[in-house]
């Protein structure tokens, strides 16, 4: 790992990774598939999993249950929608640190994960503490694929996917279309949310992917919410089947409500919603609707 700083665009997470020279990096894992070039690197207290050189999971050494990254404490934001989810669906694993979250803070819960790559399977299991039981399955196989062959209902439908292209790594355009997110809503209870994972900003880099997955996931879902991280590039989108619009003051009392009655909800929960917007991006006009025979996907990334 290079020891300047450098700027990780169309990740996971995008994040500016500042390394010091005396905070020695090594190397445990490394491999070439036919979807990335993963590493797991040891650095100081933390271990982090990189796909093609950006970070996709990061946790501590110490307490594996902490060192995530900001923008997957949003997934957890749709039980402000949906305060009784049981069958949660999560596309693209990583190292798994969602999935854990999910199973440590909500017995009642059970997760599916469906990941294309079985290397990232065995790396989340021997490196990132995650292990398959009753309540967390993982399916090796394309997510739309999984999706239009499925049978069971979903409460939750996580999306966190991405693959190697010549630009770095960017969102599979198939699973950005209009056509993937009204399959999705398809696999969703009555009361079923979405949360999306975008990399970007609203004013800065990637605005347009960002408008335009918002737009396309409006065309399906009657509202879409966004919560951008403040410590990251990445905004978290967020689509649900009600048609009714809440107002951050009626997140802010659903959120109280979920604390007080969960003993064991995360610490961070109430905070994180504050960042939520319901507003559409300023740039919401000139954003293109994303479907099967147009999805520039990668091009849209680049436009600054």
């Amino acid at each position: 790992m290079k020891s300047s700083v450098k700027n990780l665009l169309c990740a996971p997470a995008v994040v500016l990774v500042a390394v010091a020279s005396a905070v020695q990096a090594r190397t445990v894992f490394e491999v070439t598939t036919v979807y990335h070039h993963i590493r797991v690197v040891d650095q100081g207290d933390e271990r982090i999993l990189f796909f093609d050189d950006t970070q996709q999971t990061r946790v501590s050494l110490r307490d594996p249950t902490a060192g995530h990254f900001e923008y997957t404490e949003y997934f957890h934001m749709p039980w402000l929608w949906n305060d009784k989810l049981t069958n949660v669906l999560m596309i693209g694993l990583g190292g798994g640190s969602v999935q854990r979250a999910f199973e440590r803070f909500y017995p009642e819960v059970n997760i599916e994960t469906v990941e294309i790559d079985a290397v990232v399977l065995r790396v989340a299991t021997e490196f990132f503490n995650f292990k398959q039981s009753q309540r967390q399955r993982v399916h090796i196989e394309d997510g739309r694929v999984f999706l239009r062959r499925a049978e069971a209902m979903y409460d939750l439908i996580i999306v966190d996917a991405y693959v190697a292209s010549r630009y770095g790594l960017a969102i599979p355009a198939h699973l950005a279309t209009k056509e993937f997110f009204a399959l999705a809503a398809a696999r969703l209870g009555t009361n079923g949310v979405l949360a999306y994972n975008v990399a970007g900003t609203f004013q800065g880099p990637y605005r347009q992917l960002i408008g335009s997955i918002y737009k396309t996931m409006k065309a399906v879902f009657p509202q879409v919410y966004l919560f951008p991280a403040s410590s990251t590039m990445n905004v978290v989108l967020i689509g649900t089947k009600s048609a009714e619009k809440l107002s951050l003051a009626e997140l802010r009392r659903r959120a109280e409500l979920f604390v007080k009655t969960r003993p064991h909800a995360p610490s961070w929960f109430l905070s994180r919603v504050e960042a939520c917007r319901t507003d559409a991006p300023p740039n919401l006009a000139a954003c293109p609707v994303l479907t099967d025979n147009y999805a520039p996907v990668e091009g849209l990334a680049r436009m600054r």
